[in-house]
């Protein structure tokens, strides 16, 4: 497995609307533990769309991980051209630091925002051009990745196409081991 999709939910739908969100350092850590266990089998690119949310704060923790693992690239492969122009500053600021620091950096289709057909056209794109899916999703809470999700899941029908899951379940969890952590006096390596 070479290259895996990373995406998941908006930032909107999980409630998130600072930089400053104690939910981001969870998902990320969450996202980085996934990639390292991909690294160990041969893992080297980590694609996004750029989209706001999961996937920007994925390419943060894939940039975090190049610093230890050298042969980790990056590819922001956008849906259209200039996706974040209606974007707040602090955002616009965040996406392109990501961008100018990402190895590939593409646009599925070669214009500004037309319409809805250029996301399905980006999720084709994408998947048809990575070996597996890492998806931040929980079946019972319904939001934008379900679209990729059924096709990722249609293309793991007809070939081998994995698809790796985190679940609200595996967050809980990883806050909680933080939370037990901190109130040890320990960090999540048993140092005090």
């Amino acid at each position: 497995m070479e290259r895996v999709l990373v995406t998941g939910y908006k930032a909107s739908e999980l409630g998130i609307f600072s930089l400053k969100h104690p939910g981001i350092g969870i998902i990320k850590k969450a996202i980085k533990k996934k990639l390292v266990a991909m690294l160990d089998d041969g893992l080297e690119w980590v694609i996004v769309s750029g989209q706001w949310g999961v996937e920007l704060w994925a390419a943060e923790a894939a940039l975090e991980l190049k610093e230890t693992y050298g042969q980790l690239r990056l590819a922001v492969i956008t849906p259209f051209l200039e996706q974040d122009e209606q974007w707040s500053e602090e955002k616009q600021t965040y996406y392109r630091q990501i961008i100018q620091r990402a190895d590939y950096v593409n646009s599925v289709t070669k214009s500004k925002y037309v319409g809805p057909w250029q996301f399905k056209e980006k999720n084709k794109f994408l998947l048809r051009n990575s070996d597996a899916l890492l998806l931040l999703y929980d079946d019972e809470k319904e939001g934008s990745p379900k679209f990729i999700r059924e096709l990722a899941l249609q293309q793991a029908g007809s070939q081998s196409y994995p698809i790796v899951s985190i679940t609200a379940f595996d967050l809980q969890e990883l806050a909680d081991d933080e939370r037990q952590a901190e109130d040890s006096g320990f960090d999540e390596h048993g140092y005090s």
